[in-house]
C-alpha cells in the first residue's frame, strides 16, 4: 500500500514537473533569474532530475546513475524538449525503483552519507517526495514571476 501511494505521488509531481517546463511561453525565461529569484527553473529541474537519479535510482535502484550536482546549477539554455526527455526517463526510474521495492525494503534503514541522520527508506522517499514538492513550487513561482 505505501510503495503504491509513493508510486503514485512520485509520478503526479513528475508530470506536474514537465507541466510547469511545458507551461513557460518563452523558451529563454526557464533561465532567467532575478535579484529575488536566484536559481532558474531550468536549473531548478537539472537538479531534481540529478537528485532523484542519484537517491533513487543509483542508491536504490543500483543504475549506476553518476551525478554532477554542480552542473545542476552551472549548466544553462538546455532546450526543453531535452528538460522534458529527462523529466520522462527520470520518472521511468522512479516507477521501476518503486515497484521493485519490498514492505521489508522500506524498513530497512537508510543513510545517504557516513555520519548522517539514519532513516527507514519509507522515510527517505517521503523526505525526497517534499524536496520534489519544493522545487516544483519554487519552478511555478519562477514561472509566474519571471515568465513575461
Amino acid at each position: 500500500m505505501v510503495i503504491e501511494s509513493l508510486t503514485s505521488l512520485y509520478q503526479r509531481d513528475l508530470d506536474r514537473l514537465k507541466n510547469e517546463i511545458e507551461a513557460y511561453q518563452q523558451e529563454n525565461n526557464l533561465w532567467k533569474t532575478d535579484q529575488k529569484v536566484t536559481n532558474s527553473a531550468g536549473n531548478l529541474c537539472l537538479h531534481l532530475i540529478g537528485n532523484l537519479n542519484q537517491f533513487i535510482g543509483a542508491q536504490l535502484g543500483n543504475t549506476n546513475y553518476v551525478r554532477q550536482r554542480e552542473l545542476e546549477f552551472s549548466t544553462k539554455d538546455v532546450p526543453r524538449i531535452e528538460l522534458i526527455e529527462k523529466i520522462k526517463e527520470t520518472a521511468i526510474v522512479v516507477d521501476n525503483v518503486l515497484n521493485h521495492l519490498t514492505e521489508e525494503d522500506l524498513n530497512k534503514e537508510y543513510s545517504r552519507a557516513p555520519g548522517e541522520e539514519k532513516m527507514s527508506t519509507t522515510y527517505f522517499l517521503i523526505h525526497y517526495l517534499a524536496h520534489l514538492d519544493y522545487h516544483l513550487g519554487q519552478i511555478n513561482f519562477h514561472r509566474r514571476l519571471l515568465d513575461i
